[in-house]
């Protein structure tokens, strides 16, 4: 069961079968897929889309869609991300274009750093970076991360930030 999780503005839910055509925009997008390996057509949108649900089943977490309050809006992603080959999940986010420079992600990212360390009991999260991606290290250091030593994530070279717990 995927829980729901609220802060001011925003609501961290489960994906709906609806809200895959916003999500499938995000994954075509060459600008906003750039630091992730580049657009996906539908099809691959498609795997994407569910493979988020399953790794809920495989993990016990996952990333939540990013809802706001007032519009019912679904505007990005947020959550644990943790494949088989990396050690650690992952606190990954990315917003839709046209809801960056609000505070959106650092809101989600912040209220999924309190989920993961209350609810989970899991240790201070990371982040990978691509070095190029300047909002998403903006993101990470209005969180409070640390730079970690640089590191390579499938083959290609990221930045690495070590967060801290929450209060």
């Amino acid at each position: 069961m995927i829980p729901t999780l609220e802060s001011e503005r925003l609501v961290l839910r489960g994906w709906r079968k609806e809200d895959f055509p916003a999500q499938a925009a995000f994954l075509a997008d060459e600008k906003r897929t750039r630091y992730s390996g580049g657009p996906k057509s539908e099809w691959e949108g498609w795997t994407a889309f569910a493979a988020m649900l399953g790794e809920w089943v495989l993990n016990g977490y996952g990333r939540f869609a990013v809802q706001l309050k007032k519009t019912g809006s679904v505007v990005g992603v947020v959550g644990l991300w943790h494949p088989s080959y990396i050690d650690e999940p992952e606190l990954a986010w990315g917003l839709y274009a046209g809801f960056e420079g609000r505070g959106y992600a650092v809101e989600a990212a912040r209220r999924v750093q309190v989920w993961a360390a209350h609810d989970l009991g899991l240790p201070p999260l990371m982040s990978f970076i691509h070095p190029e991606n300047l909002p998403s290290q903006a993101v990470a250091k209005r969180l409070g991360a640390r730079p970690l030593p640089p590191t390579t994530l499938c083959g290609k070279a990221v930045l690495r930030f070590r967060h801290r717990l929450p209060a």
